[in-house]
């Protein structure tokens, strides 16, 4: 595994530097870049069971996440989960490296580049819940291609989560999620666990909230929290 280099400098490994960090933000992701980080191979499969010091009872991905609130909260609340978080931003990472650091967790690792070349690295059934939280809008007609949630990347979604396993989506752009509902609506291979209104106006008490959903809030724009959950694959067959 390759050591977190130039950290100062506007890019590191392709992934885009908002500001320079601190000098001792920058020494602890050199130090957890090295303990916790996934490095991928040309053609490689990843071998799960090796990623984390003990075997998890489960497997969690989180593909974007900011500074790491979410990821830090489930973690802390699900010691014997496994995390794999995806996030290309420098200064994210070393925000949630921060909080790793601080409250002494050691069942998380990411990925610092684009999530699918992790995703499509990843083998078959291995994710029990995945979440998508407050990604960008993409608003514009000409840059819908670049959402996260595509037909392509729900179709490598559906190969790595387990069945009955939950994907969870929250966004607070109403047409964003328009956008997702149809596109999960009419994949057969995901169902909208959702028989009232409140459950998906309402963010559940296991879900931890992000800055943005926080952002969103004070500038008086209402979330959406979806939960999809991937059907059983003999149904489908």
């Amino acid at each position: 595994m390759k050591d977190l280099e130039d950290i100062q400098g506007s890019r590191v490994y392709g992934r885009r530097l908002a500001k320079p960090l601190k000098k001792t933000s920058a020494a602890r992701l050199e130090k957890y870049f090295s303990l916790y980080s996934i490095s991928l191979e040309q053609n490689e499969t990843i071998d799960v069971s090796q990623l984390f010091d003990h075997e998890p009872k489960e497997v969690w991905l989180e593909i974007g996440f900011g500074k790491g609130e979410h990821l830090i909260e489930q973690a802390k609340a699900n010691p014997d989960v496994g995390f794999i978080g995806c996030e290309p931003f420098v200064n994210g990472v070393s925000g949630m490296v921060d909080h790793m650091d601080r409250e002494g967790l050691s069942n998380i690792r990411f990925f610092m580049n684009d999530a699918r070349l992790l995703m499509d690295a990843l083998p078959d059934g291995v994710i029990s819940r995945a979440f998508i939280l407050f990604p960008d809008p993409w608003p514009k007609k000409r840059h819908h291609k670049r959402r996260i949630v595509s037909v392509g990347n729900l179709k490598v979604l559906s190969r790595l989560l387990k069945d009955n396993a939950e994907l969870r989506i929250g966004t607070d752009h109403h047409d964003y999620c328009r956008w997702i509902l149809a596109r999960l609506m009419e994949n057969p291979d995901f169902n909208w666990k959702s028989d009232h209104p409140d459950d998906w106006h309402n963010r559940p008490d296991d879900w931890p909230s992000t800055r943005y959903e926080k952002k969103a809030l004070k500038q008086g724009r209402k979330s959406s929290y979806m939960t999809f959950i991937r059907t059983s694959r003999k149904a489908t067959k």
